[in-house]
């Protein structure tokens, strides 16, 4: 079974369409969801979420169909974005006692649980807190009501080393019993790496990857040749090109490119600049 389903959405706006995104996320997988700036992602969210409507396509959150999640549906989903959104004034045991009454599946002791793992003092007001620490606390609100279905929008920008770390843990953790799964956009792709089992790549729009994570390293590598050798390697193969002053770079698909090439593994990094900044062959 999926979790999320996305069939040919598109959302069109003055200056940016969305333009028929279609990926699936499974039970039991976490989706990296990737991009440049501006590329489509925060929107895509938006639409899964309901917070902004389709123009066409359609959308299945938990084996339901759109165009709005219900409530049932809704409270199976855990949401962090860039901000956690709970009160400065407020405090952590304060947010457990408001969202234990908007969730009928809030679970005190998990969320409890959670704090204390976290570090997270349920007394102190969140103004005092740091950004990584709202994180986590939004984090484990987001975890506490028995969600199937975890939704993170740039939750580990901004965050140290360590915090990240902690929080791919529990990624980790989630996923385990395959009955839930997450869907995760974040520009820190080092974390995507390692945490992701399937990586979707938008660009401008559009999808152009939406696969295994591993298959899609084990597939492209970064070639080393001159501009003469370039001109002689099959354009099909080759997905962007940065020119230097002593040869060239390109992102290419490993299996069509003839022996003997000279080539380096591609990250995350590397696939998003060279297509957003590269040269086409």
């Amino acid at each position: 079974m999926n979790a999320l389903e996305l069939r040919d959405i598109c959302k069109r706006y003055e200056d940016f369409t969305l333009d028929h995104v279609s990926f699936s996320v499974p039970m039991g997988s976490i989706m990296g969801l990737i991009g440049e700036n501006g590329a489509g992602k925060s929107t895509t969210i938006n639409l899964v979420l309901g917070l902004i409507g389709l123009d066409s396509g359609e959308i299945a959150v938990l084996g339901e169909n759109g165009p709005a999640v219900s409530p049932k549906v809704k409270a199976q989903l855990g949401v962090v974005l860039d901000e956690a959104g709970f009160p400065d004034c407020m405090t952590a045991r304060q947010v457990g006692k408001m969202l234990r009454l908007a969730y009928p599946n809030w679970q005190q002791k998990t969320y409890d649980g959670y704090l204390a793992r976290f570090g997270l003092p349920p007394q102190k007001p969140l103004k005092d807190y740091s950004r990584g620490m709202k994180m986590k606390l939004g984090i484990a609100a987001a975890l506490s009501h028995n969600a199937k279905l975890l939704i993170l929008d740039e939750a580990t920008s901004g965050l140290d080393p360590v915090v990240r770390d902690e929080i791919i843990d529990m990624l980790l953790e989630f996923i385990q019993d395959e009955q839930h799964a997450a869907l995760l956009s974040s520009h820190i792709t080092s974390d995507l790496e390692k945490v992701c089992d399937y990586v979707t790549f938008i660009h401008r729009g559009k999808v152009l990857y939406s696969e295994e994570k591993d298959a899609l390293l084990e597939r492209m590598c970064i070639l080393k040749c001159t501009q003469e050798q370039l001109k002689e390697i099959d354009r099909r193969a080759i997905h962007g090109v940065r020119r230097g002053a002593f040869g060239v770079e390109a992102l290419a698909e490993r299996d069509r490119l003839p022996d003997g090439c000279v080539t380096d593994r591609a990250t995350l990094d590397d696939i998003i600049v060279y297509v957003a900044k590269g040269e086409r062959k």
